[in-house]
């Protein structure tokens, strides 16, 4: 354990990132899962509906630095393919 204050400190910010950091990325595997199956349902409005969701999800996270730019390019190039499978 930590003896000085600042270090401390910056243990519990850490642990707080890290809380808030695995909500962000839980939350975008939940809604690309919804994405996963309305495309096996074949409900396109559904798949839709899920891809705006988890688009804004993806984008949020990258922008708080959650997740690094390319993993988000990279999330949303699949979720864009399978909702385009549907037609």
């Amino acid at each position: 354990m930590a003896n000085i204050k600042s270090q401390i400190k910056r243990i519990r910010t850490n642990e707080d990132a890290r809380l808030r950091n695995k909500s962000a990325k839980s939350a975008i595997r939940t809604a690309m899962k919804n994405v996963r199956l309305a495309v096996e349902a074949k409900d396109k409005a559904k798949a839709l509906e899920a891809e705006k969701v988890a688009y804004k999800l993806i984008d949020k996270s990258v922008s708080d630095g959650v997740q690094h730019a390319n993993t988000g390019a990279r999330q949303k190039s699949t979720i864009a393919r399978l909702v385009k499978s549907l037609d």
